[in-house]
């Protein structure tokens, strides 16, 4: 809720108990943003849910309540409309003192968070030994914006990169190496990220098929839990090499991380299963630890256990979650930690969720949220795929998002006989480009699958980040042609007078409240559609009134709501991850 919202409440509020008495205290008014600009700009709706109780028609209800409420700061008179809607205008004097007040406020008048909290953000995550991939692009995009939201409002963000970096998969890969190309055990750089994988996939298929390479590659399993020098230094560097070509994307994207792979768990899973059997948890079934779950059963309707320790002694996937919860409960002292993985993978945390309360290892003030996303599909509709059907690589996906921008750059620049320095080509192609990405994906609720399309996600026109850059940049573009420096505007300058800039003025006063609902709910698309409105409503703003060429004091007044706007847009954007351009 925003501030004005606020201010609102709390007087809606007194007015309830000064018109029907003390024992309506904290009564919810029911404040919400009107559904028609005509009505006003805020609708309490309280009148009709109280109806019932104090048996008098809502208008009725709606007049007691007008009649003590005192508004008169903030509004207009309040009207009383249909069946008892209140509705309230924001005065054209407070728009322009709020908007006064942000200019001069680096944060734009959202507040930081009044009690921070230690939270964790769980994403990309992913394997060694495998390329990053088109399934790894919404976890660390959507996770990275999440944190950036988390850290702007104040709290104490631990970004956390929980990658696959022990199990079987190494055991079978060295084994495999041993055999074919030993160079890789014990040499840095012996192998470039390709080949590596080349390489796990023929070892994956000889562990599917040969039962002698199975035994051979659980042995060196078993000489990595036991510390085997060899081994260990052969895992080292192998987890080197792809930790590498991981930053490569990581720098890309413009995401910071710190790793702590499934390894950094491995001495604390006895410790969970000692912990789970002293709970009385723990039931034996088929030679295996398990703990059986409440309202999860299998394809028999028998109760479904979720394994902790499996019949040869290993561990598993859902140990190391048990044994990472724990540890960022008890030593990372989390207050939230928050998952960001594909929607598969529902089950699954649910599950050790579940186990994880049973045993009573979750504070009551710790909250665990699972944050889920959809697909990416291809144009067909289908799980987006290269033509020959592998899985694309994130590489290959980012560099030609790139060189599709630098190729409508060039063609737009040939249009308008514009010429600039191949530099400037270059980095506004990256910019524009890497950005197309990640907006086209947090544009989307996160919970849908979403078609990934080029031509879209670069299109100038839409709901797109070259939209919202080319609005950033046309405010530049302002300032450049008029040789203007923004911070030199006077303060208290703002004056609204046409439709357009009461329409842009309400809706930068709503940023806090955006970015509010974000901190909650973890849906990053919100404050991609705000952007995206808030891009819209200054275009209409930019059609219909001069600035330049508008007479004192409009002048000036006009150019904070461009400076407004872009320093917006540009706090929004970042909060996304998403660089701006001063121009294109």
């Amino acid at each position: 809720m925003n501030a004005t919202q606020e201010k609102l409440k709390v007087q809606l509020e007194q007015a309830i108990v000064a018109a029907f008495g003390p024992d309506f205290a904290g009564v919810d008014p029911i404040l919400v943003s009107a559904s028609n600009p005509k009505f006003g700009d805020y609708q309490a709706n309280v009148a009709l849910s109280l109806s019932k109780k104090k048996g008098l028609q809502p208008r009725a209800i709606a007049g007691a309540i007008v009649e003590k409420l005192d508004v008169s700061e903030i509004c207009e008179p309040p009207e009383i409309a249909g069946p008892g809607f209140i509705n309230l205008k924001l005065k054209t004097v407070y728009l322009e003192a709020q908007l006064n007040e942000i200019q001069a406020d680096p944060r734009l008048g959202v507040p930081a968070a009044k009690t921070p909290k230690r939270e964790i953000v769980d994403f990309s995550s992913p394997n060694i030994a495998k390329e990053m991939h088109v399934g790894h692009l919404r976890s660390t995009i959507i996770g990275d914006a999440i944190a950036r939201i988390l850290e702007f409002l104040g709290h104490d963000v631990l970004r956390l990169n929980h990658v696959g970096d022990w199990g079987t998969q190494f055991g079978m890969l060295i084994a495999y190496l041993r055999e074919v190309y030993p160079d890789a055990l014990t040499t840095a750089n012996a192998l470039d990220i390709g080949d590596l994988v080349s390489f796990y996939r023929k070892a994956k298929l000889r562990f599917d098929e040969d039962a002698a390479f199975q035994e051979t590659a659980r042995q060196e399993v078993v000489r990595l839990q036991a510390g085997a020098a060899d081994t260990l230094h052969a895992w080292k560097l192998l987890c080197e090499q792809s930790r590498r070509e991981f930053q490569i994307i990581y720098e890309l994207l413009d995401i910071k991380l710190i790793e702590r792979g499934e390894s950094f768990y491995n001495p604390l899973l006895s410790g969970v299963v000692e912990d789970l059997d002293k709970s009385g948890l723990l039931v034996e079934n088929q030679g295996a630890k398990c703990v059986f779950l409440e309202g999860f059963t299998n394809r028999e309707g028998e109760p479904l256990p979720l394994i902790v320790q499996k019949s040869d002694g290993g561990y598993n996937y859902a140990t190391t979650d048990l044994a990472s919860l724990r540890y960022r409960i008890q030593q990372d002292e989390a207050k939230r930690i928050i998952y960001v993985t594909d929607a598969g993978q529902g089950n699954h945390f649910a599950q050790f969720f579940q186990v994880a309360r049973k045993a009573g290892w979750i504070p009551d003030d710790v909250e665990l949220v699972h944050v889920p996303f959809g697909l990416v599909l291809g144009e067909d509709g289908k799980k987006f795929k290269t033509r020959s059907g592998d899985t694309v690589r994130l590489r290959d996906l980012l560099d030609e998002a790139v060189s599709r921008a630098h190729a409508d750059l060039k063609s737009r620049l040939q249009k308008e006989e514009r010429q600039e320095t191949e530099e400037f080509i270059n980095e506004v192609a990256r910019v524009v480009g890497i950005s197309a990405v990640k907006y086209a994906d947090l544009s989307q609720n996160r919970t849908s699958n979403y078609i990934f399309s080029y031509d879209k996600m670069l299109d100038l026109k839409g709901n797109t980040a070259p939209y919202m850059l080319y609005v950033y940049a046309r405010i530049h573009g302002i300032s450049r042609k008029g040789d203007i420096n923004f911070k030199e505007l006077g303060n208290n300058a703002v004056l609204l007078q046409h439709e357009t800039e009461l329409a842009l003025a309400k809706y930068l006063l709503q940023l806090d409240e955006v970015i509010s609902s974000v901190e909650q709910d973890l849906l990053p698309n919100r404050l991609c559609e705000y952007l995206f409105e808030l891009s819209q409503k200054f275009n209409q703003f930019y059609d219909r009134c001069p600035i330049l060429q508008a007479e004192e004091p409009q002048r000036t007044s006009r150019l904070v709501l461009c400076d407004l706007t872009a320093r917006t847009l540009k706090l929004g954007l970042s909060l996304l991850g998403i660089q701006v351009l001063e121009r294109m």
